[in-house]
């Protein structure tokens, strides 16, 4: 299960997407999230899923590696479709108890939770194409006319962006406890869910531990560079439009027209 969480993973490469300017994929992001809740018919979330699965192949990030970012989450698409299946009226399909499956609820349970496959996919695609350093000062970029009000963009980015980027490593920690609790005799599976619960203490304090040494190791990292935040900063290499991003934002544009002009037709 540990390693079906690929959040915070970043696959290098020189696709399109990892060509892209990192602002560009954040805002481009949003427009389809927005797209993905004005989609209303089953035309439209065609043409979004068509959208992203053509994106998964442009990334050049492995499709299973992509598709895998969708198990830790299966659990909520399932509980999501169930309450879907049993809680809209219409024809009625099979009863269980007190509960009617519709043939209306199955329709709209699989349009959500298409709707969230597609999300995790696409966020997942930002951090597998976006270094955490660009995606720091991106954000920081976007946040900036924040600071007008007292924002502070800067410590904002940074904490995202450290707390995505330790997401894997805190995982592969807690897999190494875990297979080294194993080798010492500790049992996880047998007994009730108390017993299981109790189980996980000997995973949870080492854990906790090593998060703190961790986060205290990379604030003295820190301050040993002489970091002071982001008033003054400056940066190696400044982040720039092209005409890639130009293109990137018309074709969104355009198939944000279609799926619009989709869902008003067949509404």
């Amino acid at each position: 299960m540990l390693q079906d969480i690929t959040l915070g993973q970043f696959f290098p490469g020189r696709s399109i997407l990892h060509r892209l300017d990192p602002r560009t994929k954040i805002i481009l992001l949003f427009v389809l999230i927005i797209l993905f809740f004005a989609a209303v018919c089953c035309p439209a979330y065609s043409a979004l899923t068509l959208v992203t699965v053509a994106l998964i192949f442009l990334s050049h990030v492995p499709p299973l590696t992509v598709i895998k970012s969708v198990k830790p989450l299966s659990w909520i698409i399932l509980f999501t479709l169930l309450i879907h299946f049993v809680s809209h009226d219409g024809e009625v399909l099979a009863q269980v108890y007190v509960f009617k499956v519709t043939r209306e609820g199955i329709f709209y349970g699989a349009l959500i939770s298409l709707r969230l496959v597609l999300l995790i996919l696409l966020s997942s695609l930002l951090t597998f194409t976006t270094s955490p350093l660009k995606l720091t000062d991106a954000t920081e970029k976007l946040l900036s006319p924040l600071k007008k009000i007292g924002v502070p963009a800067h410590e904002l980015a940074m904490m995202m962006t450290i707390a995505i980027r330790f997401v894997p490593t805190l995982l592969e920690e807690t897999d190494k406890i875990i297979k080294a609790q194993k080798s010492r005799g500790l049992d996880f599976e047998s007994g009730g869910f108390v017993s299981r619960l109790r189980a996980m203490v000997p995973i949870l304090v080492p854990l906790f531990l090593s998060s703190f040494r961790r986060a205290d190791e990379l604030a003295l990292a820190m301050e040993a560079r002489c970091y002071r935040g982001g008033e003054g900063r400056t940066h190696m290499k400044e982040l720039h439009l092209t005409t890639l991003d130009a293109g990137a934002a018309a074709v969104v544009v355009l198939i944000g027209a279609a799926v619009v002009g989709l869902s008003l037709r067949w509404s």
